[in-house]
């Protein structure tokens, strides 16, 4: 099948892999623009990029796909098929009418809920017991188009937010095959998704990391694996910013943000309901590491606050 493939994140590479592997032909990947990261603010290419060239794919980047010169050159292509998973860029209809077989989207949850930005996230933090992945037509809304196939996955209580990604990018993978297979022989069948089902997964943003302790210590937890690797949990210890990493529920209780304990393996603070036991972290200007670590160059108190 003649492709061509649009992706930015992690997540989507493993889709591009797959239908590379599988003999497709793609002719042309589009992702995001390289962009500076750091303080050194030195061009980083976006992961779809980097595999893109690894399989000599020719790569576009353009600022906005929807300039007439960015749909011309797409449509002089001439792909039978355009594959779209977290390419970060919304499609004009100019460009969903292009490909003869539709325009399919690999979108990371099971539609209709968690349609937007941050679906993998949004459900550990919701604490929902599962998700999947949906391969989809693409339409003029966001992620309202008809649903071809699905495949699901349990969310175990150890998913953060980066175990996950990589589990439903793999599940993405297969499953776009299977979807291009049913395209291709014409039994893919499309089923319209329930509009009143649907839930939304906005944007992550920096602040969202912040732990408010006077929320339910099961809440705080889910948001530590949730949020890992971007942007990351993090409270105030002593006045410095540290990012939690590891924590566990307990059923301890006292003043939000107070620490109720304080061993050699980790230290625990008082929630609205419950307790947060940390044990893995990363002080500012540091690497992650087990609480143990912290600890030995760090002395806390039971019944001083975090957070302040």
């Amino acid at each position: 099948m003649r492709a061509v493939f649009m992706g930015t994140p992690d997540f989507a590479v493993a889709a591009l892999d797959a239908i590379a592997s599988a003999g497709h032909d793609i002719v042309a990947v589009y992702t995001q623009p390289d962009k500076a990261k750091g303080r050194s603010g030195k061009l980083q290419p976006p992961p779809v990029k980097v595999k893109a060239e690894e399989l000599g794919i020719p790569v576009f980047q353009p600022e906005k796909l929807r300039e007439e010169e960015n749909v011309t050159a797409l449509r002089q292509l001439a792909p039978e098929i355009i594959i779209v998973a977290a390419y970060g860029q919304i499609l004009p209809e100019s460009i969903l009418s292009i490909p003869p077989l539709g325009c399919i989207n690999i979108h990371a949850s099971l539609l209709p809920k968690y349609r937007g930005a941050a679906p993998i996230e949004r459900c550990i933090l919701d604490g929902e017991e599962k998700t999947g992945v949906t391969t989809m037509y693409m339409a003029k809304g966001l992620d309202t188009g008809d649903m071809i196939e699905q495949t699901e996955t349990e969310i175990l209580p150890s998913d953060t937010g980066e175990s996950l990604t990589e589990r439903l990018a793999e599940m993405g993978g297969r499953l776009i095959l299977s979807t291009m297979e049913k395209l291709a022989d014409g039994t893919a069948v499309r089923t319209p998704q329930k509009d009143e089902d649907s839930t939304y997964a906005k944007m992550l943003d920096k602040a969202m990391g912040e732990l408010d302790f006077t929320k339910p210590a099961a809440v705080l937890e889910r948001s530590v694996r949730a949020l890992i690797p971007w942007p990351c949990a993090y409270t105030l210890v002593d006045g410095k910013h540290v990012k939690i990493y590891g924590a566990e529920v307990t059923e301890q209780s006292g003043t939000p943000g107070e620490i109720l304990e304080v061993t050699k393996k980790f230290f625990t603070v008082a929630c609205g309901e419950g307790a947060l036991r940390i044990r893995k972290l990363q002080p500012e200007g540091k690497k992650p590491m087990d609480t143990a670590a912290f600890l030995n160059g760090k002395k806390l108190e039971v019944g001083t606050r975090v957070g302040i």
